[in-house]
Formats: C-alpha cells, sequence, structure tokens
C-alpha cells in the first residue's frame, strides 16, 4: 500500500499525475463533489445563520467507502483538487468526510499539470484556506435560495418547470431587454460616396467622402446627395496632404477564459460548453508521442492575464529559435488585468512551448487540436514583437469637398506571423499609390450608395460572454454553465447563431424585474460577485452577507405572490391543421427553435418539424426540396417526398447539379468565404462563389 494518497477530481487527471510520481503515491479520483445541498428541498437553515445541510451525492456511497479505506491506509492524504473556490471547497468536504484537519498540511494545488509543477506542489502543502470555501459556499447558498424561493412562485404564476435564478435571470434579460432594443429601432438613412482615382504613377485607388469645407459633412437624403453628386462630377481631384508614417501594432494578450471562449466561437464555431470541455482535457493531460502523458495547458479557469517568469524566458527562447532574434520583443511583455480579475492563476497559456500544435496534432480529437491550436497561437503570438505598417493619409480635395483615403502595407509582421487577428477592416496591401501633396488625380468613376443605421445586433454566444464579463454577471466558471441553463429551460433559442428570447422569456423576465428588480438587475448581480470577492480575501463575513441580504429578499417574495396573479401564455397560431384531431397547430418554441404542436395538448399530443421550401426541385423525383431540423437542432434538406425519396444534404443545395458526376451542388461556409462544392465527397469539384 502506498504511503501518500492523493485524491483530485477526475480519472484522466489522476492517470496523468500517477505516471509524474513513483509507487510511494496513490491518486484516485473523487469524480468531483460528495456531497452536497439535498435536492428535493431548500436544505438551508434561514433562521440559524443560514447554516446548509450537507448529504452525500446518492450513488456516490460505494465511492465514499472506498476513498475511506485508501486514507486509512496512508500516512498522508493530499487534497489536490482545481485550484479554485470549487476545488478548496470539494478539499474540504473531503476533509470533512475522510476526518481530515483542515488546519492540517493536506492541501497541494497547482496551475499546470506537469512533472515539475507536481513535484514541487507535493513539497508544499498547506491547510485549506476556509476564506474560498466560504466564498463557494456562500454563493451556493445565495444562489440555492434564490433560485427554491423564486422557482416554485414561477409554477404556481406561469407553468411547472420553470427555474430563476440570480445569475441566469439576469443573463436572460439581457437578450430580452438588446431583442427589446431592435424592436424599438428607428433606423436613419444616410448616404456615402466614393471616388475612384487614378494616381500619377498609374495606382487606382479608393476615396471615401468626409465633408465640405475642412468639416465633417453627413449626408442624410437623396436630394442632398444628388446635389453633391453632380457638383463633383465637373470638379477637379488632387492630393490636399499626403502623410507617410510607420504605425507599430501589438499583440493580443493570452486569454482568459471569456476570450479563449469568445474566440472559440468566432473562429472555430464551438459553444462555450464545448470549449470548456476541449480545454478541460487538455488541462487534465493527453499521452502525447515522445513526452509521455502532460497537461497540455494550464488552470483553463483564469481572468487573469499574468504570466510567470519561467513562462515568458522559455516562450521568448522558443521565439528566437524558431523565428529569428528580431521577433522577440527587447522587454518580455507584461499584461495589466482588469480592476476586477482575480489574480490566482496564470493566463490559459500552453505548458510546453516546443510541444507544437504540429507536434500533438496526432494525439488529439480534431476539437483538442483546434482549440489547442488556438492557445500556443495566441500565447506565442503575445510574446512577440509588434507588427509594423508603412501607412499613407491622405486628404482628397475636389473643390470644397473632401474626401480620405488610408492605406497599409506590411513592413515587418512580428507576432502576426503567428496569429492575426481577423476584425481588421484596415486596407492593407502589398503596394501603395504614391501620392504627394498636390498631385493631380484622374477620376475614373464616382458612386453614391443609399445606407440606413443599422439596429444593435443580437447576442451571439461570444458577444453574451463578453457582456457577462463586463458587466461582472457570474465569474469564469459559470458563463458555460449559464447559457446551457437559459438554453435548456426555453428562455432563449439560438437561431442561426444569434440568441433570441423566447415568449416565455418575455413573460419571465417581466415578472422578474417589475416584483424583483432590485435583484434581478446587472449593477445587484456585479455587486454581490464583488462582495463573495471579499469574503474569498477575508474580508467580509458571508453569514453576515446573508444577513444583509434575505430579509428584503423575503419581503419582496411575499408581496410578489400577492401581485401577481396567474399568467397565460399564448401560443402563436398556424394554418396547418392536426391531422390527429382537426384543430390549428400553434407555434411553440422548444430547446432548437419553433416547432408546430397541437393545442388539444395532454389529450392530443401530436407535434412535428416546421419544414421550408427553399424554391428547389428534387433532382431525384422532381418533388420540393425542404429545409427541415434534426432532432438535435442542426438544418438539414430533404425531399418532401421522403418516404419514397433518399435525398439528404446537410448543406444547401444552389438547384444546380454537378456536371462531373450529377450531383447536387450545395453552398456551405469556409471561414468568411462561401464556396459551392459537390455534395459527392468523392467527386471533390468545387466552384468558388
Amino acid at each position: 500500500m502506498a504511503k501518500n494518497l492523493i485524491i483530485v477530481e477526475s480519472p484522466a487527471k489522476a492517470k496523468t499525475i500517477k505516471k509524474y510520481l513513483g509507487r510511494d503515491y496513490n491518486v484516485v479520483a473523487s469524480f468531483g463533489h460528495l456531497r452536497d445541498l439535498p435536492k428535493s428541498q431548500l436544505g438551508i437553515d434561514v433562521d440559524h445563520n443560514f447554516e446548509p445541510r450537507y448529504i452525500t451525492i446518492r450513488g456516490k456511497g460505494d465511492l465514499l467507502a472506498s476513498l475511506k479505506k485508501e486514507a486509512k491506509a496512508a500516512e498522508h492524504v493530499y487534497l489536490a483538487t482545481d485550484p479554485d473556490r470549487e476545488g478548496e471547497a470539494i478539499s474540504w468536504h473531503l476533509a470533512y468526510i475522510l476526518g481530515l484537519n483542515p488546519d492540517s498540511k493536506c492541501r497541494i494545488t497547482f496551475n499546470e499539470i506537469t512533472k515539475d509543477v507536481i513535484k514541487s506542489a507535493i513539497k508544499e502543502p498547506r491547510p485549506i484556506n476556509l476564506d474560498l470555501v466560504d466564498a463557494q459556499q456562500a454563493r451556493r447558498v445565495i444562489d440555492r435560495i434564490v433560485g427554491y424561493k423564486l422557482s416554485p412562485l414561477l409554477w404556481r404564476k406561469v407553468k411547472k418547470g420553470l427555474s430563476a435564478g440570480r445569475v441566469q435571470s439576469v443573463v436572460t434579460r439581457l437578450v430580452v431587454e438588446r431583442e427589446r432594443e431592435i424592436e424599438q429601432f428607428i433606423p436613419d438613412e444616410y448616404w456615402t460616396l466614393s471616388a475612384n482615382l487614378k494616381a500619377n504613377d498609374g495606382h487606382t485607388f479608393t476615396a471615401k467622402f468626409h465633408g465640405k469645407n475642412g468639416k465633417k459633412m453627413t449626408i442624410s437624403n437623396a436630394s442632398a446627395a444628388e446635389a453633391v453628386f453632380s457638383e463633383l462630377q465637373s470638379a477637379s481631384f488632387s492630393v490636399g496632404n499626403a502623410r507617410y508614417d510607420e504605425r507599430k501594432k501589438s499583440p493580443a494578450p493570452p486569454f482568459t477564459t471569456s476570450t479563449m471562449q469568445q474566440e472559440a466561437a468566432r473562429r472555430l464555431n464551438f459553444t462555450s460548453r464545448k470549449t470548456m470541455s476541449a480545454a478541460q482535457i487538455l488541462y487534465e493531460g493527453v499521452d502525447i508521442e515522445g513526452h509521455g502523458t502532460v497537461g497540455l495547458i494550464t488552470y483553463m479557469r483564469t481572468d487573469s492575464l499574468r504570466i510567470s517568469a519561467e513562462a515568458s524566458a522559455a516562450a521568448l527562447s522558443f521565439i528566437r529559435d524558431r523565428y529569428g532574434a528580431e521577433y522577440a520583443p527587447a522587454r518580455p511583455r507584461v499584461y495589466k488585468s482588469r480592476a476586477a480579475a482575480q489574480d490566482a492563476h496564470e493566463a490559459i497559456r500552453p505548458t510546453h512551448m516546443e510541444i507544437t500544435p504540429e507536434v500533438a496534432k496526432k494525439d488529439l480529437t480534431p476539437d483538442q487540436y483546434k482549440l489547442y491550436k488556438l492557445i500556443w497561437e495566441r500565447f506565442m503570438a503575445s510574446q512577440m514583437a509588434d507588427a509594423v505598417y508603412n501607412t499613407l493619409q491622405a486628404d482628397i480635395t475636389a473643390g470644397s469637398y473632401l474626401f480620405r483615403a488610408s492605406f497599409a502595407r506590411m513592413k515587418f509582421p512580428g507576432f502576426e506571423t503567428v496569429y492575426k487577428a481577423e476584425t481588421e477592416n484596415e486596407d492593407v496591401s502589398a503596394t501603395m499609390p504614391s501620392l504627394h501633396t498636390g498631385d493631380s488625380l484622374s477620376l475614373k468613376e464616382l458612386d453614391k450608395q443609399q445606407n440606413f443605421t443599422e439596429p444593435p445586433s443580437r447576442y451571439t454566444e461570444g458577444a453574451l460572454i463578453r457582456a457577462m464579463e463586463e458587466k461582472g454577471i457570474g465569474r469564469p466558471s459559470t458563463y458555460a454553465p449559464t447559457i446551457t441553463t437559459i438554453l435548456n429551460r426555453g428562455y432563449v433559442v439560438r437561431e442561426k447563431k444569434l440568441f433570441m428570447p423566447t415568449e416565455l422569456g418575455y413573460v419571465t423576465t417581466d415578472l422578474m424585474t417589475e416584483h424583483f428588480g432590485d435583484l434581478i438587475n446587472v449593477e445587484f448581480t456585479a455587486d454581490m460577485e464583488e462582495s463573495l470577492d471579499k469574503v474569498e480575501d477575508g474580508m467580509e463575513n458571508w453569514v453576515q452577507l446573508m444577513q444583509e441580504f434575505y430579509p428584503s429578499f423575503a419581503e419582496s417574495l411575499e408581496k410578489a405572490d400577492v401581485a401577481i396573479g396567474k399568467v397565460s401564455l399564448t401560443d402563436e397560431e398556424s394554418d396547418e391543421i392536426c391531422e390527429k384531431c382537426g384543430r390549428k397547430m400553434v407555434y411553440k418554441m422548444g430547446r432548437f427553435g419553433k416547432f408546430l404542436a397541437c393545442p388539444g395538448f395532454p389529450e392530443c399530443r401530436n407535434a412535428k418539424p416546421i419544414v421550408t421550401d427553399i424554391g428547389i426541385s428534387c433532382p431525384k423525383c422532381g418533388g420540393k426540396v425542404l429545409e427541415r431540423r434534426s432532432k438535435k437542432g442542426r438544418i438539414f434538406y430533404a425531399c418532401e417526398n421522403s418516404e419514397n425519396c433518399d435525398l439528404i444534404l446537410w448543406d444547401k443545395p444552389t438547384g444546380d447539379l454537378c456536371t462531373r458526376c450529377g450531383s447536387p451542388m450545395v453552398s456551405k461556409k469556409r471561414g468568411r468565404t462561401t464556396v459551392v462544392d459537390c455534395s459527392n465527397r468523392d467527386c471533390g469539384k468545387t466552384k468558388e462563389n
């Protein structure tokens, strides 16, 4: 029997750590929490200092017995759960269950799962940090009280099965308020003018209208646009001022949890849940050929931008060796975290610079590889030298009118050799015109375009996470589960990557806002996060925090129960007739969007997906090709005669057939480019739009 027992949360983490230690160490997994609040009742004594009543989680009895046996036989027990509030709480519960003194040196933590770091952590055990435990416990208690007190109110007043929460209700409110902004938006008309010009060196370029008599001018209607357009037709264009310069662009900082989720959503089309699942495996360890089992990234729940001196030095050494000395900055880069960030962990980075994405690729799943590549490239770029551009800013005069043109040409790629932001809107090209003050220009073409101001965009998952971070709603560990909850509960739906509220989302948000406006708002949620941070830092007592919160909440709850009448949800009626009972079917909103259901439920349980005729005939039988949605919410295209025709396409058909094999051609996105491919993978014919 091993002298030392180390307990972690997951078997994968246990397997990785076990390989770093000798036979004197046994590493086992607790599979997360072993104790929690009961599901069937509140589990909190609000009359006695909000004492939680923890019970052993159902189904973990055998595991608990096994851990007790292992702990009893070991000389030393080390609790090595994750280095955050949740991990500290799991260790605290384990200490209670196993009879360990939480003040003894039984706790070890590490930010990365590598051999040197694990061995170093074992040499520096510490007591359990009870301030961290209290912060986790305070969050758990307040969220349990809010959820278990508000949810029954919604069951009675709206419908059964609903839930409310301190964080999820605020996030739903963000989506609802954004949708109302869109609905109430009144567009303003404006016109843009552009001139296609030819320089003396033969280069043609486009300059955009800026104003008149040196001042910016907005063209707000067609008559004003036509008047300016007419005057410009006969005007002489010349360079009023040309400014050549050099501009440096610095890299983005390494990832935090929030920025990783945002970038993975934008670049990889990953949900936050998918991103965190892949990141968890990369952190816990993967068997890489030539390196053994190793944790590839540091801890992935963090809002800090701090990088250790050792990691920075290793990155600079790698950069000099691989890219050249000129790609390393004169001094190591230091990034400043935002004011409210916790600095317990580093930013997310690779643990071994030499394990490049190419080296690891064959041992990773496609999703793990994509995410690791994103993390590795972002971190490496963050440690590299600036990119340098030659720039030209030109003022173009045409009588009393002013146009402007700007150009940028790469001089030195710097960090962009590894990682280039995809948000750049500037015109970067290999060449730029030679313009000098006083040069005359030839007008090739003048163009005017009517435009209208756009309403605010609906939230994508990345944008919603960014809003949560900026407004202080939740913490890195809560972003993904919160979004999953509001989707699963039917308060919002995701249509073409955009979040939209359902009728249920509108109704519950309006109820919560009217009767619990002091609770279900951004300011309260952000203030509560700050209070929890103070509990973690030992500056505030969690019981006192609850005593300040609960009385006003209980009073609001009592008043709302009297004031709110029964709310009826009305469903939009369709023209579809239920083939089972003859009623007109109604639109319902489910997890994967709208569907048709019979209003006679529960007597009649008929339901079916909404199908859309895309205006294309089936190449096999001549029937209509319909857009459908799978059980998992994925859009596909199939013939209306599906019982007799087997046409199924996962990309939208164009209506054309492949000239090589006769299969339907389909349109699909590749990054920002739309391409038309043959649907037959064995054919491979492609035509870019």
